[in-house]
């Protein structure tokens, strides 16, 4: 599971700023201008091989008693709550203030992993000003400036050093990785009923099914068995929209719903058949297919509505998921279990689909064959060459395909390819990716 890392500080000491930098991103808003930043902002980091969640949050005043400062806090105490190491900014040219002080006493009840990055160092690494944020009793200061990127990788390692990367599956036999369960994570809005199908396949209320939005608050694991195929059934948090999550006893994890559907195998969409596809929808399926997981789409309360509301849900999900074309669409009432026993099929394949074996040589067949039918679109002088492919990864599958030139492929074409791939191989539920790598000439270098 990603390891996750809260930046946390009082108001304009560049929080926003750092956030951008380790996600290599613009999504948070950032100016010259205390309180920019009031929910909490998720996004996903990668250095090296490593990959972590990072939280970005607004800034921190504990001891304020109301207003949206108080809502400000709510949210950063949370995103300190879910974080497994938290990062400290302060402030070096401001020096340390008394709302640091605050902050730091906080976090020592917290009993979370702290670093100090000092922010606004740049060229003061060796300032004799650093000297005075020991007094926070944070341990070592980390001098940064997330303006300039300078000292966030030793800051980075420094806060991942600690976390196991190791990936599982690579020190698993073959027959162990066949024999694992199944992870399947069922996503969705809150109250579209992903409880409630959880406990008609158990047989049992094992979890908490409540007609009210937000009953679950944190991503829960469930053994189960069928047919001899063992399951890890993963109930998430519905995920709402940003403005709506910042109820104080709201307590569940956007952060944790997001790591279950990174760690799962197939994730379940959960559409509401009364409510239809809404954007929330459509976020939730974007992030799944950015996680390149396998995915089935299962509208439910499908016997609560009448012919035209059918068609209308039908129509929304073309327009709205066109983008998860791959993925099979199955009707079911989790109430009066309805649909279930073609939904449990739809997973298997659309995992079998997610971890199939292509061998090189039918891979390299079915690309010249391709090329054969309809070659790529030349590009000045040149027409991209593809000499020969093969498979590069699993769940989702990746097909790597070699040649000359191959950076003018187009995505159309790519996309000509993937068609082909998918229909020789049965795939279905799973998305597909290729990638393109273009020989290197050894003559280019010389004279």
């Amino acid at each position: 599971m990603k390891p996750v890392v809260a930046l946390v500080g009082r108001p304009n000491v560049g929080k926003s700023t750092l956030f951008n930098r380790i996600t290599k991103s613009r999504d948070a808003i950032v100016a010259d201008f205390a309180g920019l930043t009031r929910d909490r902002h998720y996004g996903d980091a990668r250095l090296g091989s490593r990959e972590f969640i990072v939280i970005d949050t607004g800034g921190f005043e504990p001891e304020k008693p109301s207003g949206v400062v108080a809502e400000m806090a709510k949210q950063t105490k949370q995103a300190v709550a879910e974080a497994d190491a938290v990062v400290f900014v302060v402030d070096l040219r401001n020096g340390v203030s008394g709302q640091d002080h605050d902050i730091a006493r906080y976090l020592r009840q917290c009993n979370k992993r702290v670093f100090l990055a000092v922010n606004k160092a740049e060229g003061m690494s060796e300032s004799p000003l650093l000297a005075e944020f020991h007094e926070l009793g944070m341990g070592e200061p980390h001098p940064i400036s997330s303006a300039h990127g300078q000292g966030i990788r030793s800051l980075l390692d420094a806060v991942l050093e600690s976390f196991d990367f190791g990936d599982e599956d690579e020190e698993l036999s073959e027959e162990d990785v066949a024999n694992r369960p199944i992870r399947l994570a069922v996503a969705g809005r809150p109250n579209v009923g992903k409880s409630t199908l959880i406990n008609t396949w158990l047989g049992e209320e094992r979890l908490v099914a409540f007609d009210m939005p937000g009953t679950t608050r944190d991503a829960i694991s469930v053994p189960f068995e069928r047919l001899g195929q063992k399951f890890e059934l993963i109930d998430t948090a519905g995920l709402r929209r940003k403005g709506k999550v910042f109820e104080a006893i709201e307590k569940f994890s956007v952060v944790k719903t997001l790591q279950a559907i990174a760690d799962a195998n197939v994730v379940l969409l959960l559409v509401d058949a009364m409510q239809g596809v809404s954007e929330q929808d459509a976020h939730i399926a974007g992030y799944v297919l950015d996680s390149g997981r396998a995915v089935v789409i299962a509208i439910n309360k499908w016997d609560a509505v009448d012919a035209y509301q059918r068609e209308m849900v039908e129509r929304s999900i073309s327009q709205r998921l066109a983008f998860l074309k791959f993925a099979p669409i199955l009707h079911i009432s989790a109430l009066k279990r309805q649909g279930l026993g073609p939904l449990w099929k739809a997973v298997a394949d659309a995992h079998a689909s997610a971890t199939r074996k292509m061998p090189t040589p039918v891979l390299t067949r079915l690309l010249l064959e391709a090329v054969e039918h309809q070659a790529p679109k030349r590009a000045g002088h040149f027409r991209p060459k593809l000499r020969y492919a093969h498979q590069g990864g699993m769940n989702p599958p990746v097909v790597v395909v070699h040649g000359n030139s191959l950076e003018h492929v187009t995505d159309s074409y790519k996309r000509y390819l993937e068609g082909r791939i998918r229909e020789h191989f049965k795939l279905v539920g799973t998305p597909l990716r290729v990638e393109m790598k273009s020989s290197h000439n050894p003559f280019v270098d010389k004279e």
